[in-house]
């Protein structure tokens, strides 16, 4: 028996009892009764039902939702601006681009701006600190800093641009070949890279400026023959991607020259970082001439150079600091607006791109 088989774990089981039936029961889905205590058959269902409960609601038509929304705080519309100038890079560019304005302007209007002759020498103003006649001051000579300051921003500037635009254009020349042709072309040029990258990059342009003399023509060929190799690098990693691409192989299935593929299709598609690193190589010319200058193989006097000024006042450091400070921060200067120049197209082509 059910009530019977039960050990010392387990409880009794109720003993089954005849009940009677009380009322029909309702087995059908349905809400829960009226408000009170009785149902159809007399009887109270106050433990299941509260005798003070709300009635049922008549029949309606289903009413619209209510929510609570939350009331959007709207931020100032500058603040957002700033934001998204300093996410997409586009504070670096413009920084980059006046401090780079600036420096041009002065380059372009020297002759104007400029307060005295540059070269002019006055040995009854020697090494006067600055004031209001002369702003940077004088140099052993007598010299106005500020003068001479203005004047060598045009052949800094210069050498920063002709000293880009010639390694630029033989790197990507024969980067683009390199990569398109392949096969021993390829592995020649590969090889003279890897020789001119085996010497130091300064060292081995002193050679080069000793080998054909002090001045700025030398300095203009040891900057091509050394600095051609990094964008040759760059353009051939590029084209070796770019020529297994879809419009690539398009374009050769149309029956397109070789020529036209590479230098239409493949070389403008190539050029993103070649023109970004230019932008930044721009400072390493602009250090590596007025190093050379330093050095006395750049620039010759009386011609004005900052690293040929900073040369001349390096002698009066403690007694004359302005003679060195204000050409070094020029560099500094003209080198940072090429560096947040570089920064803020690359990451505005990236997002572009």
């Amino acid at each position: 028996m059910a009530d019977q088989r039960h050990g010392g774990y387990r409880k009794p089981v109720c003993h089954p009892r005849h009940w009677p039936v009380v009322g029909a029961r309702h087995f059908q889905s349905r809400l829960h009764g009226g408000a009170g205590c009785s149902d159809g058959a007399g009887l109270c269902h106050g433990h299941r039902q509260l005798p003070r409960r709300c009635g049922h609601g008549r029949d309606r038509p289903a009413g619209e939702h209510k929510m609570s929304v939350a009331q959007a705080h709207l931020r100032p519309q500058w603040r957002s601006r700033l934001r998204l100038r300093l996410r997409n890079g586009r504070l670096a560019m413009l920084s980059g681009g006046a401090l780079l304005g600036l420096w041009l302007l002065l380059a372009l209007f020297a002759p104007w701006l400029a307060p005295y002759d540059p070269i002019y020498q006055n040995t009854e103003l020697r090494l006067l600190a600055p004031h209001l006649t002369h702003p940077f001051g004088t140099d052993n000579f007598g010299r106005d800093i500020l003068s001479r300051v203005i004047w060598a921003a045009r052949v800094d500037m210069q050498i920063c641009v002709i000293g880009v635009i010639f390694p630029f254009m033989i790197g990507t020349f024969v980067g683009a070949l390199s990569g398109y042709i392949g096969g021993r072309f390829d592995n020649l040029c590969m090889r003279l890279i890897d020789i001119v990258l085996a010497f130091p990059f300064l060292v081995l342009m002193l050679a080069i400026i000793a080998i054909l003399g002090p001045g700025l023509s030398s300095f203009y060929i040891a900057m091509a023959l050394v600095g051609w190799v990094s964008y040759a690098r760059l353009i051939r990693s590029q084209i070796l991607v770019l020529k297994e691409s879809d419009f690539a192989l398009a374009a050769k299935s149309l029956g397109f020259g070789h020529l036209r593929i590479l230098f239409r299709h493949l070389l403008p598609n190539a050029m993103f970082g070649s023109i970004v690193f230019s932008m930044s190589d721009a400072v390493l010319v602009l250090l590596s001439g007025a190093s050379v200058s330093y050095l006395g193989l750049g620039v010759q006097p009386p011609l004005a150079e900052w690293g040929t000024m900073v040369a001349e006042g390096q002698a009066f450091l403690t007694s004359a600091w302005w003679i060195c400070t204000f050409p070094g921060l020029a560099i500094v200067t003209l080198a940072m607006g090429f560096s947040l120049l570089a920064d803020g197209v690359a990451e505005t082509l990236g997002e572009r791109r």
